[in-house]
């Protein structure tokens, strides 16, 4: 059903306002400036590329960028968006059964994980996440809140998928973006993967 709703939103010219909306324009700062806090990026990956907006700012600081939507449409905008840089390989995936040859460096996941479903879903989701992460790599989550994510029909957000992240990584900055909208209301988080043996 998540699929369905995200397939039919992408429908639409600029869905979720990503252009043209000043907030989303704030978020999207905001995540490439904790995506580039750790500096150079050679092996990233982001979950989620909508119609390629964010994708679009971070790919120039990327050496590769391996990106993956669930829904067909949204790497079809996001590819015609970008045309075709080498560096950067574009797969229609799940994000709970995803899966890579190496790690990432650097994860980014935003507005995503409210979709696969309830908590438990939620959960497997962050689970893959970490065990595809580099020691030492960072992970930038963003989201709407939980209150905003329920009202939409959502099981949580941002409070509920920032409390697994900490169970594994390491929680390194937190930030909020709010706009004029009740619906603009998101946490920005940016976490580290402990560097094992060492």
């Amino acid at each position: 059903m998540n699929h369905e709703l995200l397939s039919r939103e992408l429908a639409a010219d600029d869905p979720w306002r990503l252009d043209g909306n000043p907030f989303e324009r704030e978020r999207h700062t905001q995540m490439l400036r904790l995506s580039l806090n750790q500096g150079s990026i050679t092996n990233a990956l982001e979950v989620g590329c909508a119609a390629g907006a964010f994708t679009e700012r971070l790919a120039p600081n990327c050496q590769r960028l391996t990106v993956i939507d669930v829904v067909p449409r949204a790497i079809a905008l996001a590819r015609r968006r970008m045309g075709e840089p080498p560096h950067i390989s574009w797969i229609v995936s799940d994000v709970q059964q995803f899966s890579a040859d190496k790690l990432f460096d650097l994860i980014v996941v935003a507005e995503v994980l409210y979709y696969v479903g309830d908590i438990a879903d939620m959960r497997a989701a962050v689970r893959n996440l970490v065990q595809l992460l580099a020691p030492g790599g960072h992970l930038v989550f963003g989201s709407a809140r939980d209150a905003n994510c329920r009202r939409w029909g959502h099981a949580a957000g941002a409070e509920t998928v920032i409390a697994m992240l900490n169970e594994t990584l390491v929680e390194v900055e937190r930030l909020e973006c709010r706009g004029e909208s009740v619906n603009e209301d998101c946490l920005l988080a940016r976490f580290r993967n402990p560097v094992s043996g060492s």
